[in-house]
């Protein structure tokens, strides 16, 4: 009979239970979240705003602990979710640390092809210099500092003596060492950390005049700004206030951990500087980590400049990188 339902097999069985996500459909968005989350900084800023939301909620627990200890509610003045999450908080913390045991290499690979592939100006060149040589004294400190503050390692380095460059001689243990002191090593990495944010707000404010520049010239020409040319704008000018919203966010931080004693006594201000700039990674990593839609094929093709698959050098767009320095909000 045509209402008759299908005899429960085994086969069948298997599909209702073991093959029940044949019921759920594909997701663009879980595709998304998958592709981005697979990257290095991708998962950084997901755990950067589990970090600091975090580290919001326990002083919030702690003093909603107080209050009801105060009514009578509670027995202690004490909160154990926030001691749970103050150690989850840690653990990430540290964990975030740790993956950037790796960070040297994409400055190293950035600094390589900003030599071949110059910036625009003189300018923005200088800048971008000065950010990877202030990376390369920031990462091996923060190095220093995490294997001290594990005791993976002395807190004396020994130097080398000059027999052991000299082949065929017995070397002779050296005398000299370079004391490592925890507190040291944290100001300094930050203090380099702190010049390359305020280099990346100075090389933001030459982007948005180059910006301006090319929006001006565009405007100018007789046909104008083609429809492409004004959404590319656009999206450059969003992607520079993201920049621009992170990097005012990192500064006090590394203002505040540049210093000895700190500019903030409540910690609650670092850790809502912190989970704006994380949002504000996230936000920027999500959408260019977005697939583009493909080309319709019935849209009209107009004539346009040279783009970015080129076999000779060609300036078609000042602006094409000046977003692609390594990002630092993995910190």
């Amino acid at each position: 009979m045509a209402g008759q339902s299908k005899p429960l097999t085994l086969a069948r069985l298997e599909d209702l239970t073991l093959g029940s996500f044949a019921l759920v459909q594909p997701s663009e968005t879980l595709d998304h979240l998958v592709r981005f989350l697979s990257t290095w900084s991708g998962s950084d800023k997901l755990f950067m705003i589990i970090q600091y939301t975090v580290k919001l909620l326990v002083p919030f627990l702690r003093w909603r602990a107080r209050l009801q200890y105060g009514a009578g509610l509670r027995k202690a003045p004490l909160s154990v979710s926030a001691d749970r999450l103050g150690k989850f908080g840690d653990i990430i913390s540290d964990a975030r640390m740790l993956f950037r045991l790796w960070g040297l290499l994409p400055i190293f690979q950035w600094m390589i092809s900003m030599e071949r592939n110059p910036a625009p100006t003189r300018k923005l060149r200088t800048i971008e210099r000065l950010q990877g040589w202030s990376m390369l004294a920031y990462y091996p400190l923060e190095h220093l500092y995490y294997l001290l503050s594990h005791s993976l390692i002395s807190d004396k380095l020994t130097l080398p003596s000059i027999t052991a460059f000299v082949p065929f001689m017995r070397t002779r243990p050296s005398n000299k060492h370079i004391p490592l002191k925890l507190g040291t090593l944290g100001l300094w990495s930050t203090r380099f950390w702190a010049a390359y944010v305020v280099l990346q707000l100075a090389h933001l404010r030459e982007d948005s005049k180059l910006l301006s520049l090319r929006e001006r010239t565009l405007s100018k020409t007789k046909t104008g700004a083609s429809a492409a040319e004004k959404e590319e704008i656009s999206k450059r000018k969003k992607a520079l206030v993201s920049e621009l919203i992170v990097n005012l966010a990192y500064l006090p931080l590394t203002i505040h951990w540049s210093t000895e004693k700190g500019i903030f006594e409540n910690d609650v201000w670092l850790n809502i500087c912190g989970l704006i700039a994380g949002i504000a990674s996230w936000k920027s990593g999500w959408e260019a980590t977005a697939l583009k839609p493909a080309p319709s094929l019935a849209a009209d093709v107009t004539p346009t400049e040279p783009t970015g698959a080129k076999l000779a050098p060609h300036v078609d767009d000042i602006l094409k990188d000046v977003i692609e320095a390594p990002s630092l909000d993995e910190m």
